[in-house]
């Protein structure tokens, strides 16, 4: 069975472009292009290899998410995204629970973490592969503990790297950020996108 669903804004000529997550805030963030597409879940394990630095690991998982939803459509344009959050060069994985998520968010207190956002844009019919890693800096508050166990209460931001939802209330307990691309905090870097669908005939204006 397909789990695939279709977002419509203006027509689309073939290739058809498909955005290899389930995530919704990357589908709104697509959304801003006003290009007809379609959702495929990719069914990745997001593990980083021994030895791998954090924005090789975004790399690879944002290319095999696309190619494991390129199966599926064949002759379509295959967005992969993917996000390593990385203290002091150490990665900070989806924490997957409260007490790992807490763990996370004091070591990141009043520190800057760096947010690697990976994307590939995969045509599934030529093979042709674009891939970009576009990092992000974040500086975070010098919150306090019940601060922390509030913002967990209320977001669960279990499967967010770092446990930061910026696109939630996570953005409470920033306090800057610098980077090419603010859309690239939130999971897609569309400044790229552009440039990459562009490559491929495809003009957003």
């Amino acid at each position: 069975m397909r789990n695939a669903s279709r977002v419509d804004h203006t027509p689309l000529d073939k290739p058809r472009l498909v955005l290899a997550s389930t995530s919704r805030y990357r589908r709104e963030l697509l959304q801003r292009l006003r290009l007809a597409f379609e959702i495929a879940a990719p069914h990745v394990k997001e593990t980083a290899r021994e030895g791998e630095a954090p924005e090789e690991t975004a790399a690879r998982l944002a290319f095999a998410k696309a190619r494991a939803v390129a199966a599926r459509f064949p002759q379509a344009l295959i967005i992969g995204c993917d996000q390593v959050a990385a203290l002091d060069g150490t990665q900070l994985g989806k924490p997957g629970d409260h007490t790992a998520a807490a763990r996370q968010l004091r070591m990141m207190r009043g520190r800057s973490v760096l947010f690697h956002t990976a994307l590939c844009l995969l045509n599934a019919a030529s093979g042709r592969a674009q891939t970009a890693t576009v990092p992000v800096t974040v500086r975070l508050r010098r919150y306090t503990d019940a601060q922390i166990e509030r913002y967990l209460a209320l977001e669960r931001p279990y499967d967010c790297a770092g446990a930061a939802k910026v696109e939630g209330l996570g953005i409470a307990l920033i306090e800057s950020m610098a980077g090419e691309d603010p859309n690239a905090l939130t999971g897609l870097p569309l400044i790229k996108l552009v440039e990459m669908l562009r490559n491929e005939g495809i003009e957003v204006l």
